[in-house]
């Protein structure tokens, strides 16, 4: 049996997507990056091909299909060179979202993902906190039940698509200290008492908004509780792992385009009348990267193998491929930054702007080293 096992139908969906990239994104990724954001109607454009709703049911406007498709979406999507858009798109399509097909009510899903997945509403996951990241069960906005409503009070920090959102998947405590008092929901960003406070400002992906937020005695209709009160926590974890594993393939997908950026400018850079490429303590390195990147991309899609077939071994292979991953590209960037010389500080290159963020995804969805602390207990014991 082929591994990845691609068909003909894999084909299509990654010629499709990799069109859409190159029409829409290549030609004015450097313009979104100085200009820090990127059109709206990008999001729609994504939804009116269904980029948006690949894993969700048909019956709310998605496509059915399973993670080696997010896998193909977000490799073809990084051919764009812009990783803010993909991930801003991601949080659309998975991370923001996934938790209102798994566990929202009809209403919810006909009122928020279905336009979520055409891409007319904007999704944003609001769950760290400037007090609580790693710790989700520590969070401390709060949501106190008054009749038909609940009042939000509290804020939130590093939240992407935080500034464009429509909504926002929120984190909240209904009930007492620690998981059991967490829930989850939805709260538009038209709600009176609902602010951004800024928008940050980033070491990478510039294209892409991070926002912290404030929710000031929102008051929330009941009947936008995400699943059951009490059982946010539960739910979100459950769920970390689709987008521990989306991470996982974003980092690989960066790194393959640094490192073919690198390997053309080694081929054509003359240094001493040889190419770089042509030099054995450069050639050698290059070789080290190529095999260590393949290694994170096959564990990575060992990982997507077991998500697809609900594996109970997935929470440990999907939390190896983001730490290997994430830990690579704090390695290979300035490895490949490296062979362009004065260039690599030249924001004219695509490794030069990846350097600045080296660490972004060894944190997101759990950093390093929660992902160590999940493969020890799981594997070790307590």
């Amino acid at each position: 049996m082929p591994f990845p096992p691609f068909t003909s139908e894999h084909a299509q969906f990654r010629e499709s997507v990799r069109a859409f990239a190159e029409r829409e994104i290549a030609p004015n990724s450097e313009a979104w990056e100085r200009e820090q954001s990127f059109p709206r109607d990008v999001f729609s454009k994504a939804g009116a091909l269904g980029l948006l709703g690949v894993r969700f049911d048909p019956a709310y406007g998605g496509s059915g299909l399973d993670y080696w498709y997010t896998g193909i979406l977000i490799e073809e999507l990084m051919r764009g060179r812009n990783v803010g858009v993909v991930v801003s798109l991601m949080v659309q399509c998975e991370i923001a979202t996934s938790i209102i097909h798994a566990y929202g009510s009809e209403e919810l899903k006909h009122e928020w993902l279905v336009p979520a997945i055409t891409g007319q509403r904007i999704a944003a996951l609001g769950v760290t906190e400037p007090g609580a990241g790693s710790n989700v069960a520590g969070l401390r906005t709060t949501a106190r039940r008054d009749g038909d409503f609940y009042v939000v009070n509290g804020s939130k920090i590093f939240i992407t698509n935080g500034t464009i959102a429509d909504f926002v998947t929120l984190a909240v405590r209904t009930g007492e200290p620690g998981a059991r008092g967490v829930s989850v929901l939805i709260v538009p960003t038209d709600t009176t008492g609902f602010s951004v406070g800024r928008k940050l400002r980033k070491v990478m992906a510039h294209a892409s908004d991070t926002a912290e937020l404030f929710f000031e005695d929102c008051r929330v209709p009941a009947g936008n509780l995400v699943g059951e009160e009490g059982h946010g926590f539960y739910n979100i974890m459950r769920l970390f792992q689709g987008e521990r594993l989306v991470l996982s393939y974003i980092s690989n997908s960066w790194m393959r385009e640094i490192l073919d950026e690198t390997l053309t400018y080694a081929g054509e850079r003359e240094v001493f009348g040889s190419t770089l490429a042509s030099m054995p303590v450069w050639r050698h390195r290059l070789a080290d990267l190529m095999t260590q990147l393949e290694a994170s991309r096959t564990l990575t899609w060992y990982a997507t193998e077991l998500m697809c077939a609900g594996d109970p071994a997935a929470e440990v292979t999907v939390s190896m491929a983001k730490l290997f991953a994430g830990e690579l590209f704090k390695r290979l960037a300035p490895e490949c930054d490296q062979v362009f010389g004065g260039y690599g500080c030249m924001e004219e290159y695509f490794v030069a702007r990846a350097t600045g963020g080296i660490s972004g995804f060894a944190i997101g969805a759990g950093t390093s080293e929660v992902m160590r602390e999940i493969i020890a207990r799981r594997q070790i014991g307590k």
